[in-house]
């Protein structure tokens, strides 16, 4: 498998959404670990969603691709936010989860940071998701102890399955 790490184009979109879809809800998504499919139902993302993203001046969805294959095998959301670059929707297919894939994501993410002169990289994940916050501690990245409310009635983000949900903030600084 060779990677390529590109920035998303409209001509992507199609695959990303089917991607992003894959890795976090449905059936296909309990292949891998970053599965949200116990607590969401739903879509985690849209066309819509990814074009206005990529349509943004100080935003970009870089994008994994397997030039072999020629698949795009994971992604991440990043958006320049004063000095801070804003890290979301962090995907790998759920076939390649484990391989270190979403830790070559985090690295182009931080390239990207410092290209922009970002001095932290700051994310939100469901709290419930332990696992996933103990992976990005891991990585560096702190609670912040802030806590942001889960979009409830916006069927754009997925449909809960459970009451509480909430987003916890976390927030790595960079050297």
């Amino acid at each position: 498998m060779h990677i390529e790490f590109t920035q998303a184009q409209e001509q992507h979109l199609e695959k990303l959404v089917e991607l992003v879809n894959s890795a976090y809800r449905g059936e296909s998504s309990k292949k891998g670990w970053t599965t949200e499919a116990n607590f969401l139902d739903g879509q985690r993302v849209d066309i819509e969603t990814l074009r206005e993203i990529i349509g943004k001046e100080d935003a970009a969805i870089l994008i994994a691709e397997d030039e072999d294959a020629d698949k795009i095998v994971g992604c991440v959301q990043l958006e320049k936010q004063g000095s801070d670059l804003y890290l979301g929707m962090l995907t790998v297919s759920p076939e390649l989860q484990k391989k270190g894939l979403g830790r070559q994501l985090l690295q182009e993410s931080e390239a990207f940071a410092e290209f922009w002169d970002c001095t932290h990289i700051v994310m939100t994940v469901i709290g419930i998701r332990t696992e996933l916050i103990e992976w990005y501690e891991g990585h560096g990245f702190k609670k912040t102890g802030e806590k942001k409310p889960f979009p409830y009635g916006n069927e754009r983000f997925g449909i809960p399955k459970v009451p509480d949900l909430y987003f916890e903030v976390l927030k790595k600084r960079l050297s």
